[in-house]
């Protein structure tokens, strides 16, 4: 149950910051519902490689080379999504991850509030 309102919580996000990035755009709030799926399963599977494959990176940038992961994962994501979920270029992404993260502890720490 945990998991799904994960899933809806995210994609709310993605509403919300695709209403207020210009170059983001996501087509219907299902489409938002399985862009929160995708990166949900982007993050399980691909993120873990990109991370492990770039370390001396990531070492040598002190951890900032992570926002450079978050940004790749959210252009796999619009590229699996086809046309219904689109962010502009690279920037736009590294700027929608930021905040993406930023709504996910926001919203999902109503969430820990439950015990």
């Amino acid at each position: 149950m945990k998991t799904l309102l994960r899933i809806l919580l995210t994609a709310l996000a993605v509403v919300v910051l695709a209403n207020i990035l210009p170059g983001v755009h996501v087509t219907s709030y299902t489409s938002a519902i399985w862009v929160a799926v995708v990166l949900g399963l982007l993050r399980i599977t691909v993120k873990p490689l990109l991370i492990f494959f770039t370390l001396p990176a990531t070492i040598v940038t002190l951890g900032l080379f992570l926002f450079v992961i978050n940004a790749v994962v959210i252009l796999l994501a619009d590229y699996v999504m086809g046309g219904s979920f689109v962010v502009d270029g690279f920037w736009i992404a590294l700027l929608f991850s930021i905040l993406l993260s930023f709504l996910q502890s926001v919203l999902f720490s109503f969430l820990e509030k439950d015990k």
